[in-house]
């Protein structure tokens, strides 16, 4: 293979199907209520979510992942939606994928999987940071503590564990990544 064209498989790679893939993606929709340097307020409506908690964040990332392109009990392809995200539920990794709008409980296909199931994520008032980077364990920490302690500092309650959000396939750069480490809180 020439220099040449070995270049241009490496920028297609790393610039352009990535950020395709991303900007075809519906996001989870939310109004900003309000927002400082640190951290922003965002309400969120309920939203239906494949979710899986039984194996490694791999494993269950291909569950949900097998969920959208068809493993399911009307074999439909799903279209891919953002953010992808982590929370821990009754000691366990629950990862949850959100589901394109168009469906509700009347009309989403059901999991083939019995691991994975379809669930009601409430709306109400999260607060989020935003951070660029690698989505590791240690990116997360660092920046959901930032958070925690900068709602303490602003006297608003947290009332869930911390969430961990990303937005953009393991293929975009680091510096281009968007994370967010989020807690649902209660806000007037």
């Amino acid at each position: 293979m020439s220099l040449k064209k070995l270049f241009i498989l490496t920028f297609c790679t790393l610039i352009i199907i990535p950020y395709s893939a991303v900007m075809a993606n519906e996001e989870a929709k939310y109004e900003v209520i309000n927002k400082n340097q640190i951290f922003e307020i965002r309400k969120y409506s309920d939203r239906l979510a494949v979710e899986t908690s039984r194996a490694g964040i791999d494993s269950n990332f291909r569950k949900l992942f097998n969920y959208i392109s068809g493993r399911n009990d009307t074999q439909e392809k799903i279209a891919m939606t953002t953010p992808v995200t982590q929370i821990e539920k009754n000691g366990n990794m629950t990862m949850q994928f959100y589901l394109p709008s168009k469906f509700n409980s009347d009309n989403v296909p059901n999991p083939s999987n019995t691991d994975v199931s379809i669930v009601n994520i409430e709306g109400g008032h999260y607060a989020v940071i935003r951070y660029s980077g690698r989505a590791s364990d240690n990116n997360f920490i660092k920046h959901k503590e930032i958070l925690e302690k900068e709602l303490k500092r602003n006297n608003i309650s947290i009332i869930s564990p911390p969430i961990r959000a990303t937005y953009d396939s393991p293929f975009t750069l680091p510096m281009n990544r968007r994370n967010e480490a989020m807690f649902k809180v209660e806000y007037q």
